[in-house]
């Protein structure tokens, strides 16, 4: 078996026992340096990066063939990019960018096949008179038109 599916094959013998977790992301480098990242329903602990490495580096012969192994946790700065990571996070705030280039921040609220809902907050001005009112709305954006989202941290 080639390499890179004998790698790919024992990460999803690892996953196919832990359906808590999933894939994100598998990139092998020309020196054979691999990236796991993985993400979880739950979120992704030490233990959950340990236990993926060592059920790939404990099962591959590295004096048949050398290699560099890093398993890490999606992190915030990691774009959203499946249903499974759009469902863990309803209920937190996300920023999109869209493919138009503008940029929106509001609530994840629901999580559809085909786009998401997100529950704006914002102020405009008054139809009559001086002055802003505070604005509540929902919006859906359809994946097609999503560009990046990101989990937005609030301090």
């Amino acid at each position: 078996m080639e390499f890179r599916a004998q790698i790919e094959q024992l990460l999803n013998d690892f996953l196919a026992e832990r359906e808590d977790l999933f894939l994100i992301d598998i990139k092998f480098s020309a020196t054979d340096h691999i990236r796991v990242i993985l993400d979880g329903d739950e979120g992704v602990t030490l233990q959950d990066c340990l236990d993926a490495s060592r059920a790939i580096e404990f099962n591959m012969d590295r004096d048949e063939h050398d290699f560099s192994l890093e398993v890490m946790s999606a992190g915030l700065s990691e774009p959203l990019n499946s249903l499974r990571q759009y469902r863990k996070n309803i209920g937190r705030s996300l920023e999109l960018i869209l493919n138009d280039g503008s940029e929106v921040e509001g609530e994840l609220e629901k999580v559809e096949d085909d786009h998401i809902t997100l529950v704006l907050k914002y102020r405009k001005p008054k139809d009559i008179g001086k002055g802003k009112v505070d604005v509540v709305e929902e919006k859906d954006f359809l994946y097609s038109d999503i560009k990046k989202a990101l989990v937005a941290v609030k301090f």
